[in-house]
């Protein structure tokens, strides 16, 4: 089968950072789909992976996170999928990535694809809204529905994948007040047809203009980009007894600037599931169905910032690169092989 992988850490600007190559045809395990990849999409922890990991001996490493497609085959305990489902999931980092003909993937990570979207408008979803969902309901502990505008949110980074799923989540879920920062007018416009009651932003001193537009302190933190560089601006901004969660990964953190003010650090990090394969594991299961059953009633919408055709190795540089420019609105999807 056709893949895209890489043999060797390289800069993207090598032609030899991801590679077009041939694999053998993967085997379902007894709870796995055997599933035909039709559409992707990008995401930082692909460059972060392909940067920082060294394949091992002379193997390929196979990236990508975000998967839809069509269940070819199932393994022998299968219960949620059969064959010729159309499914969508953000898989395992502790199994080979999607960017492949074929991929197999454990069921109870796995959700129905929303019926009104295509491929490619579906595999923008999985990964970004796991970690959105996960890291407002399940880190801050926001509860769903509830009416109380005296709560805010402040998304550090919204125009990104997730800032742009969980700014959607946040206004049309809950009754906090959610503010957005984006640093460019064109991300910014984004952010606003979001649902973002306020855009700030962040190339400038957060906590002062907050103050300037009127909200001088916020109750939650969701940082999703540069938390070291910002931390002293969000514990300023933060109300006492807030809450700071945070999905990037700093050098490092003086989480000690957090206790004058009593404050919560929460870090979200939406393949602990499947690595650890934790008692709860199938949630990421329901969680995508929901979020399917949220997009066919119109209540959310897919996040595609682009679209880079077919699935190979130039496309994928080029998405790679855009990436890691820090400029990608939304998310960058690839279809077909």
């Amino acid at each position: 089968m056709k893949a895209i992988a890489y043999y060797h850490s390289l800069p993207i600007s090598d032609v030899k950072s991801l590679q077009d190559i041939e694999l053998p045809e993967p085997v379902a395990g007894p709870r796995d789909l055997l599933v035909e990849v039709k559409a992707i999409s990008v995401n930082p922890v692909d460059t972060k992976v392909r940067q920082n990991v060294q394949p091992e001996g002379d193997a390929a490493k196979v990236l990508g996170w975000d998967v839809a497609g069509v269940v070819k085959a199932v393994g022998s305990d299968v219960t949620l999928f059969k064959a010729g489902d159309r499914v969508f999931y953000a898989g395992s980092i502790a199994r080979a990535g999607g960017n492949s003909e074929l991929h197999v993937v454990d069921e109870r990570i796995v959700g129905h694809m929303p019926e009104s979207l295509g491929f490619a408008e579906s595999a923008a979803l999985p990964l970004t809204a796991i970690t959105a969902w996960e890291l407002l309901f399940e880190r801050l502990q926001i509860q769903e529905g509830a009416d109380d505008k005296n709560q805010s949110l402040l998304i550090v980074g919204a125009a990104g994948g997730v800032g742009s799923i969980l700014t959607q989540l946040a206004r049309q879920l809950t009754g906090l007040k959610v503010i957005g920062t984006a640093s460019r007018p064109q991300t910014q416009d984004w952010v606003r047809s979001l649902g973002a009651d306020l855009v700030v932003d962040h190339s400038q001193p957060l906590s002062a203009v907050l103050k300037e537009a009127g909200q001088a302190q916020v109750t939650h933190v969701a940082s999703l980009t540069q938390t070291d560089q910002h931390l002293d601006q969000l514990v300023e901004a933060l109300a006492p007894q807030g809450k700071l969660a945070l999905i990037d990964d700093p050098k490092a953190l003086d989480v000690s600037k957090l206790k004058r003010k009593s404050l919560s650090l929460h870090w979200e990090f939406m393949y602990t599931r499947s690595l650890f394969e934790t008692p709860d594991m199938i949630e990421q299961h329901h969680l995508l169905n929901r979020v399917a059953t949220l997009i066919d009633a119109g209540t959310l919408k897919t996040t595609v910032g682009e679209h880079f055709g077919i699935i190979n190795a130039a496309n994928l540089r080029r998405a790679h690169a855009l990436l890691e420019s820090g400029k990608a609105k939304g998310k960058i999807v690839l279809e077909g092989f």
